[in-house]
């Protein structure tokens, strides 16, 4: 996950998935819900578990790991 932060195009892709409607309860719910119940859950489970895009998830999952970290 962190080549992908690296990729001058991941700002774009972060500010992107900002701005979905969505976002911020997709964060909350992994946060609160997902996590809890499965710590190493992946971008790829998590797109597919709340039928999000990837880059949602990829975003979110980076987002909630380097917090916790």
């Amino acid at each position: 996950m962190e080549n992908y932060s690296e990729n001058p195009l991941w700002t774009l892709l972060v500010e992107v998935v900002h701005s979905l409607p969505l976002y911020p309860n997709h964060k909350s719910y992994t946060r609160d819900v997902l996590l809890v119940e499965k710590p190493e859950l992946d971008s790829h489970d998590l797109s597919h578990r709340l039928d999000m895009p990837l880059g949602e998830a990829m975003v979110i999952i980076y987002e909630l790991k380097r917090a916790m970290s």
